[in-house]
């Protein structure tokens, strides 16, 4: 159905399709990068994929070519519709165009499970997004998958284990709610225009339950003070809670001179909740 479709330069070329800085873009066009991304996320068939930032829709037209039930695709960057509606007419009643900011949409009520999200994020919202869906309650969350196209920098920070420098904030709570792996790198040749870095396909899997018990907000709010000082010991980067810090990092069965970077995700929820209880 795509070789009804023009090729992406052309497309671009012809709406004015320049990447901007502002909004995080950056296009891919290489479409058997674009496959091999769809290919990751699936099977597709049967399932309803939201991909964010769509821009031109290289990944969208991959993900409509491997059998998307329906792809629901979120761009908030008007010039980029009428390339998105060509799509939609070249797919009939398989690709809904929703105009607005992913971070203010509820894409839950979108999509129709089974869901997957898919997406070549912008870079300037990655982050945010990402935490926004690994607090999403309840918990196991309305998509049966993640798979996002990050910076390698961030990538490696999803994943990190313990006792580097990678590991924080991200990876605490990418891996209590999720299993995240990266599968590949791509090259900042393959997009337009070339990012200053490498990209990394991360998918991310959610546990039917989190790895322990914990509450998203104070494990957010736990993790957030703890690596806001990294570099201080728990006793005194813990103290910013308002709460006793020894007896916090006791219940949790840390060490007082411990860092951040040391303690288990484990550990964190265990803090976690020594400090809902208002230890």
């Amino acid at each position: 159905m795509s070789s009804a479709l023009p090729p992406l330069r052309e497309v671009i070329a012809r709406h004015g399709l320049a990447a901007r800085k502002a909004l995080g873009q950056n296009f891919l066009l290489d479409l058997n990068l674009t496959g091999r991304i769809a290919r990751a996320a699936g099977p597709l068939e049967g399932h309803d994929v939201v991909e964010v930032g769509p821009g031109p829709g290289g990944l969208t037209r991959a993900l409509l070519d491997h059998d998307a039930r329906r792809v629901i695709a979120v761009e908030r960057d008007a010039r980029c519709l009428a390339a998105l509606e060509e799509i939609a007419a070249a797919y009939p009643g398989r690709l809904t165009i929703v105009e607005g900011d992913a971070l203010e949409t509820d894409l839950s009520a979108l999509a129709t499970r089974p869901a997957r999200i898919v997406a070549n994020l912008p870079y300037n919202i990655a982050t945010p997004l990402l935490v926004g869906w690994l607090q999403t309650e309840p918990w196991p969350p309305w998509f049966s998958s993640l798979t996002l196209m990050f910076q390698r920098e961030v990538a490696e920070r999803i994943v990190a284990a313990p006792g580097g420098k990678a590991y924080g904030r991200l990876a605490v709570l990418a891996q209590w709610r999720t299993r995240p792996r990266i599968l590949f790198d791509i090259d900042r040749r393959a997009f337009t225009p070339p990012p200053a870095v490498t990209s990394s396909v991360v998918e991310l899997v959610p546990r039917d339950a989190p790895l322990a018990d914990a509450d998203p907000r104070a494990l957010e709010t736990v993790v957030a003070a703890a690596f806001g000082q990294r570099r201080k010991m728990l006793r005194a980067s813990l103290k910013s809670l308002g709460r006793d810090p020894l007896a916090m990092i006791e219940a949790a069965g840390a060490v007082p001179t411990q860092r951040a970077e040391e303690l288990s995700v484990e550990q964190f929820c265990a803090l976690a909740r020594a400090y809902a209880s208002g230890l």
